[in-house]
């Protein structure tokens, strides 16, 4: 299985479906919407979006992180992006659609080489 890249707005995103894929082919939709309802998730793009997005919408980012891990909280992409202005998620509707996730290139690897666990959190405007 490869994983699909798409670029928009002169950045890659990766395709967190064809991710979730690898866990359990049939549910990815669910398997993201589980990983969006985390809080550590939540926070996680949270701050990223803080870094990297000067339209951020910081208090509907608190909404969501004082609901996260409720069992009564449900959150997808589409709503994270519209209530956020969130530019860190892509969705996008239809046979080839999915969610999308910014691949921040961490410092000291080649254009070639991504590792999106290591200086994710880094401030795109900052990289050299």
């Amino acid at each position: 299985m490869a994983i699909d890249i798409v670029s928009e707005m002169e950045t890659d995103f990766i395709c967190l479906k064809d991710i979730a894929r690898y866990r359990d082919a049939e549910r990815t939709d669910y398997l993201i919407q589980n990983w969006l309802r985390n809080r550590n998730t939540i926070e996680f793009l949270g701050i990223w979006e803080q870094l990297n997005n000067p339209g951020f919408e910081p208090i509907e980012f608190d909404g969501f992180k004082k609901q996260s891990g409720l069992n009564s909280f449900i959150l997808t992409a589409k709503q994270w992006i519209e209530k956020t202005g969130a530019v860190g998620l892509i969705s996008k509707a239809g046979r080839y659609g999915g969610t999308y996730a910014h691949n921040t290139k961490p410092p000291g690897t080649s254009s070639s080489a991504r590792c999106p666990k290591r200086g994710f959190l880094r401030p795109v405007s900052s990289r050299p």
